[in-house]
């Protein structure tokens, strides 16, 4: 069996394409070989600045012979039918075979398709690959059509036999001929060299200064640029993705550390590492006394006589140049943040715009203010800290350091909050209130910064639902997917007992309506007709039923007759304004917490809490309240788990079902009046007394939040529940014992149903 090797050489391949680019290769061929009928052993793709290599092991000498048999039409099926049959089989009439079916006879032909040698499979599939290649970007050049990353030099495809003898494929692309040589390095290397096998190949770049497989060259890297920084007495700062770019720009890598002019030395670490990483690609060392940075890391792609003294002065001077800009911009903003502070700073966020619908970034921060002021004592924070690092947080958004760095917003605004001497809390706000960033991000813990970040994010996902920004599909260009999932950890991570619906209605929520409605949707009557048909039922209801405005916790602000809400433009146009804006304000309010209650579920299903445990735990009251949920689905999720709970849930749902059948029969609703003086056996007594015990038990346990205890009390019903049913006939031919029999199951289900809604407990 022959290993095949394929190198692509070309003009420098950007480092960021070269990882996905060689898995392409292997996975595209070896595809192709198996679905060519070329089994093989082993395969592994490679990528250099200048190559792409791809070497398969023990691919089969040729694929094998098939024979398949395909089934026609009826012997007395039309000539068109039968024609048609014969060329998608590729044979003649005289090679068609008939034979006896249930429905008359059949043609049935063989195809067989002979085997062909791997030179020849290879040498198609290949060229279809190099032609169809998914580089991201790619480009032609001269007169061929061929398309590919950087203009292609020359092919490798070899297939070499079990004796070590290397055979060309016969392959040609646009002029460019497959052989068996390659090149070395494009400096240190000694021009062409042919190569017999993978491990010849690889052994004969190496001489010629080449690293073929990125993870030695990353290693190669981290290992030096670790031991030239503790020999002088420094540490190298980690950056595993600037190792991974840095490794796909040199095929030799050269270490080299150079120094930080003293000017620069005062500017922030931050600063220094994000121009140096930006725009150098150099690694940052520290001194681990002070924290400061000192010294960087430099990888050449060659050798030189003077061991690299001559690269090591140009990237210095080109640093400092780099590094000037950067002190720049950190002694003007200083200064601005000494003359008129981070207020005045701010100042000119009126003149950008935040979304055309939503205001400027002024505003929005107006509105942010308002709201970590609001919900500060939630969190433990001072009401007028939080509006003050509210106010302040997104300065540094107008500095000229942000506006070169952006990745360093919010950590700007500390340093110049600290540079003006704010309370800590507020330093500390404007930089961590950006976070949690995603799924493993850090979450403020300090009770101003929460405060403000709830604030922010809760703005933004109100703003977007106010103009129908929302999230459709995989769409989320405002990333309000990953806002509503920092709302969740916020609050759960900090333990924190809020309540969403009283923070979003009437202060995030009304404030983003009003702000979104200052271009006036309210006048537009397709806007009116689209919110009012929406909650035409809401209405109604609010109509016949005066307590649900409180069921559906908007604190019933709506009061309305709905007889003149016909489809009729002009009576909706009637409606005023004010009632427009709060409709809408509910519908933002309630459809937001089902968004945050779908963030909710993927955030516990990473923990093990299935869905169906979530959904059980918000169907009951206070869902608003996304810690208080988390403690219950999480206790409902351990009491399923042990077998009490699990038999309890099983005699729950059976009780549910006979009543909900006879109740559904008898048309009537068996809700109170179970009396023990009706009980007829020890069995049926003993369950009144479980009841009568277990009831006020789990009511307290339910009041201090225990929901592990009042799980515990109920589990302890399950005794007295499995003898119930297995001693008892509830639907007895005496219509009082069956009347008191279905009320008693009637207060087991109500009793459970206090945990949770079990009835949304699968299986």
């Amino acid at each position: 069996m022959p290993d095949l090797l394929i190198e692509l050489f070309s003009e420098e391949i950007p480092a960021r394409m070269q990882a996905r680019a060689a898995e392409d290769l292997k996975k595209r061929m070896t595809d192709a070989l198996v679905e060519a009928g070329l089994t093989y052993g082993g395969a592994a793709g490679f990528a250099t600045p200048r190559r792409l290599a791809l070497a398969v092991e023990g691919v089969l000498a040729s694929s094998p012979t098939t024979r398949e048999e395909r089934k026609g039409p009826r012997v007395d099926a039309s000539d068109k039918a039968i024609e048609g049959f014969l060329r998608g089989a590729g044979v003649t009439r005289d090679q068609l075979e008939v034979r006896d079916e249930k429905k008359g006879q059949v043609y049935y032909a063989t195809i067989t398709r002979p085997g062909r040698p791997a030179s020849e499979i290879v040498a198609e599939e290949l060229e279809k690959i190099i032609r169809n290649f998914p580089w991201p970007k790619s480009m032609r050049w001269g007169a061929g059509s061929l398309r590919w990353v950087r203009p292609l030099h020359s092919i490798l495809c070899i297939l070499t036999d079990e004796m070590g003898e290397a055979t060309v494929v016969d392959l040609e692309i646009d002029g460019i001929r497959a052989g068996n040589t390659t090149e070395g390095h494009r400096f240190m290397g000694h021009g062409s060299f042919a190569v017999t096998s993978f491990d010849d190949y690889r052994a004969k770049l190496r001489r010629d200064h080449v690293m073929l497989e990125a993870r030695e060259r990353a290693d190669h890297i981290w290992q030096d640029a670790s031991n030239q920084a503790f020999a002088a007495g420094l540490e190298l700062v980690e950056d595993a993705g600037l190792l991974a770019e840095v490794s796909g720009l040199v095929e030799w890598p050269v270490v080299l550390m150079g120094q930080i002019d003293e000017d620069f030395l005062g500017l922030p670490g931050e600063v220094l590492q994000t121009s140096m990483r930006e725009h150098q690609k150099f690694f940052s060392v520290k001194n681990p006394k002070t924290g400061q940075i000192e010294r960087f890391v430099t990888v050449a792609n060659v050798e030189t006589a003077d061991h690299g003294a001559t690269i090591l002065a140009g990237n210095q001077k080109v640093l400092a140049a780099r590094l000037s800009d950067a002190k720049f911009f950190w002694e003007n903003d200083l200064r601005l943040v000494r003359d008129k502070g981070l207020a005045g700073m701010a100042e000119g966020l009126s003149g950008v715009t935040f979304h055309n619908k939503l205001g400027s970034q002024a505003d929005r921060i107006a509105r942010i203010a308002a709201l970590a002021r609001e919900i500060a004592p939630g969190v433990g924070a001072d009401p007028d800290l939080a509006e003050q690092a509210a106010k302040v947080a997104k300065a540094d958004l107008q500095s000229e350091m942000v506006y070169e760095f952006p990745e360093l917003q919010g950590l700007m605004g500390r340093y110049y909050a600290e540079a003006e001497g704010l309370p800590p809390e507020v330093a500390a706000a404007c930089q961590e209130h950006y976070s949690p960033l995603g799924p493993s991000d850090a979450v403020p813990t300090g009770a101003v910064s929460v405060a403000v970040a709830l604030a922010d994010k809760l703005d933004t996902l109100t703003g977007f639902w106010a103009t129908f920004g929302f999230p459709t599909g995989s769409a989320d260009p405002f990333a309000l997917r990953r806002a509503a999932l920092g709302v969740v950890r916020l609050i759960v991570e900090n333990n924190l007992s809020i309540g969403l619906y009283r923070v979003l209605y009437g202060g995030a929520a009304k404030r983003s309506v009003k702000a979104a409605d200052a271009a006036g949707p309210v006048a537009n009557l397709e806007f009116r007709g689209m919110i009012i048909a929406k909650y035409r039922d809401v209405l109604a209801q609010f109509a016949e039923n005066p307590d649900y405005a409180e069921k559906k916790r908007a604190f019933g602000v709506i009061r309305m007759k709905t007889e003149s809400f016909d489809a009729d433009y002009a009576d909706w146009a009637a409606v005023s304004a004010h009632n427009i804006l709060q409709l809408h304000e509910i519908e933002v309010v309630e459809d937001l917490l089902a968004f945050f209650h779908d963030r909710l579920k993927v955030y516990l299903k990473d923990q093990g809490i299935r869905h169906d445990v979530i959904n059980a735990c918000i169907a009951m009251p206070g869902n608003d309240d996304l810690t208080l949920l988390v403690k219950r689905a999480e206790a409902l999720s351990a009491f399923l788990k042990t077998d009490d709970g699990e038999n309890l849930l099983q005699g729950f749902k059976r009780a549910n079902n006979i009543l909900t059948q006879a109740e559904e029969k008898d048309g009537v609703e068996y809700s109170y009046g179970a009396d023990v003086k009706f009980a007829e056996t020890d069995v049926e007594k003993a369950i009144f007394a479980a009841l009568d015990t277990a009831e006020p038990e789990i009511a307290r346990a339910l009041e201090a939040e225990d929901f592990a205890g009042a799980m515990a009390v109920m589990a302890g019903l399950r005794p007295a529940v499995d003898a119930f049913f297995d001693a008892v006939q509830i639907n007895a031919d005496n219509q009082v014992l069956r009347r008191n029999r279905l009320n008693l199951l009637s207060r087991i289900r109500v009793i459970c149903l206090q945990v949770a809604d079990l009835t949304r407990i699968e299986g």
